[in-house]
């Protein structure tokens, strides 16, 4: 599939907005080294052609409530399509999952999950067993404290390529 084509001035855009979040038009033109008016004309191009998602803050969650987070790795039973479209749709609709990815070798799925107490974790877990999702096995992981969060370097990442 071919990537679209995007120039180092739209790269410097989305790597703001990914960092920073909404700007002011006069921020985001001095961040990007570019004059306000043609600035704001590219912000509103990217946001047309799907580049941007959104915007959101990140909470510092523990500062507000205890919770307690899991990362959780699944196998199904079978890997037929429909296994995993009945796995996945039933995922979306589980606020508690804040990340699930889909992954190729020895697990399906790697999943990170918010809940108020390991209690909560566990009734989760219980009722997802019993949904018939086809899960063949997990495994558990409590996570104790977070070492690093971050996005992946747009720069860096479109940097070398051909």
């Amino acid at each position: 599939m071919k990537k679209p084509s995007l120039d180092a001035t739209d790269i410097r855009i989305l790597s703001a907005v990914q960092t920073y979040g909404q700007l002011s038009k006069t921020k985001l033109a001095e961040l990007v080294n570019l004059s306000p008016t043609p600035c704001w004309a590219r912000l509103d191009r990217l946001k047309a052609s799907g580049y941007i998602r959104g915007y959101h803050a990140t909470l510092a969650l523990e500062r507000i409530v205890d919770f307690t987070e899991v990362v959780v790795t699944v196998s199904l039973t079978h890997h037929r399509k429909t296994d995993f479209e009945r796995f996945e749709a039933h995922i979306q609709g589980l606020d508690e999952v804040t990340e699930c990815v889909a992954t190729g070798g020895g697990m399906d799925y790697v999943m990170k999950i918010a809940t108020r107490s390991l209690a909560a974790f566990q009734s989760m877990m219980e009722e997802m067993l019993s949904a018939d999702l086809k899960i063949d096995r997990y495994m558990t992981y409590i996570v104790t404290r977070q070492v690093k969060t971050s996005r992946p370097n747009l720069e860096k990442l479109v940097a070398n390529r051909s």
